[in-house]
């Protein structure tokens, strides 16, 4: 496994916790095949592999050297149509440029039965309070404030992020909403870096 994958630099505890979130809204939809774009450091599938053995779980990357089972960019995918009940993207469409967004989206719907599930990064000033009582559910609220921008500036990583100059999440939802029915959107209270779409295909 590449250095950039390794333990201390890469799965910090906030992925730990998007990493629940991946497996949790996957499984909901009772998939029986699911398509992962993004092979990062092989866990979702490992993880698919070991304890949901009646799906069958495919992965798919630009890097032969990570070992998917199909070697493809995002933005032009040679697979046929309505091959996966789920086809999911985490952390992967903010690597292309932006200009690329509306190619990416229309490639993974085109893959998809049913249903996709993205997550993005979302930049802002992220404020979050947890109250926790006696006899009582926990309490959580949490907010962005959306009147800080900042530019993005490309950093070898990521061409760009929600909740920058220009990336508001109004234009990201309008552009997810011409191919897809946004069912749920969400950022996990405890990973607010990561903002969850769960998607159908119209």
């Amino acid at each position: 496994m590449y250095n950039k994958y390794r333990f201390n630099g890469y799965d910090s505890i906030l992925r730990w916790n998007s990493y629940w979130h991946q497996v949790n809204e996957i499984q909901k939809l009772k998939p029986k095949n699911v398509l992962e774009i993004g092979v990062g450091n092989g866990f979702l599938k490992n993880y698919f592999n070991s304890n949901f053995k009646d799906i069958d779980f495919k992965t798919m990357d630009i890097d032969p050297g990570l070992n998917p089972d199909y070697v493809y960019s995002v933005d032009n995918i040679n697979l046929n149509d309505n091959s996966f009940d789920v086809v999911c993207a985490f952390g992967v469409l903010e690597h292309l440029p932006f200009e690329n967004f509306n190619k990416c989206l229309e490639s993974i719907g085109g893959i998809s039965k049913k249903y996709c599930i993205i997550s993005l990064p979302h930049w802002g000033r992220h404020f979050g309070f947890k109250f926790v009582l006696p006899y009582f559910h926990e309490i959580k609220l949490q907010f962005k404030l959306p009147f800080i921008k900042k530019k993005h500036i490309f950093n070898g990583e990521h061409y760009w992020e929600i909740g920058k100059e220009g990336f508001d999440l109004g234009i990201i939802k309008e552009k997810i909403n011409e191919y897809f029915i946004i069912k749920k959107d969400f950022v996990p209270f405890e990973s607010p870096y990561h903002h969850f779409f769960i998607l159908e295909k119209r």
